[in-house]
């Protein structure tokens, strides 16, 4: 009988600009500058083309592919119509709706921090904009989240 599943993992990735990278290439005059750059994002030689090293082998990697690091710090290509039909960004939200999340993940289930949301209505900026983005806080408890960065409002 088929079963039906889905992927679990979060990685990292980065699109592959290769104007970007064949100028950093061109531009090394030292082949360890090179190596330290590279590696960076799994790259391993050139020869014409970019490879990456993988666990099935040697890869070439196209420009607009994107270059995936797993949990393992092991990297791999995918290409970009792939990547964009089996993966989603993280949500991205505030640090102190994060560290609510984390508080009441350790002690409470996801229904509650939503309930509270939902019922509380005095003047709190977390629980009114976990309230208005339950489903962003729900992927984000599923799935992990980024916290935003964080903004310097000081005059310059």
């Amino acid at each position: 009988m088929i079963k039906i599943y889905r992927k679990t993992a979060t990685i990292k990735a980065e699109q592959f600009d290769e104007a970007k990278w064949q100028s950093i290439y061109n531009d090394s005059h030292n082949p360890e500058e090179w190596d330290i750059e590279a590696r960076k994002l799994g790259i391993d030689h050139y020869h014409g083309y970019f490879i990456i090293p993988t666990l099935e082998g040697d890869m070439r990697i196209h420009d607009g592919d994107w270059v995936a690091t797993g949990v393992n710090g092991e990297h791999w290509p995918i290409a970009d119509d792939i990547f964009k039909k089996t993966y989603a960004e993280l949500p991205v939200i505030p640090k102190a709706v994060a560290g609510m999340i984390e508080n009441y993940r350790r002690n409470e289930p996801l229904s509650n921090l939503l309930f509270d949301a939902g019922t509380f209505h005095f003047e709190n900026r977390v629980l009114d904009w976990i309230r208005t983005h339950d489903e962003v806080v729900a992927r984000a408890w599923l799935d992990g989240y980024q916290v935003e960065a964080q903004h310097d409002t000081r005059a310059d």
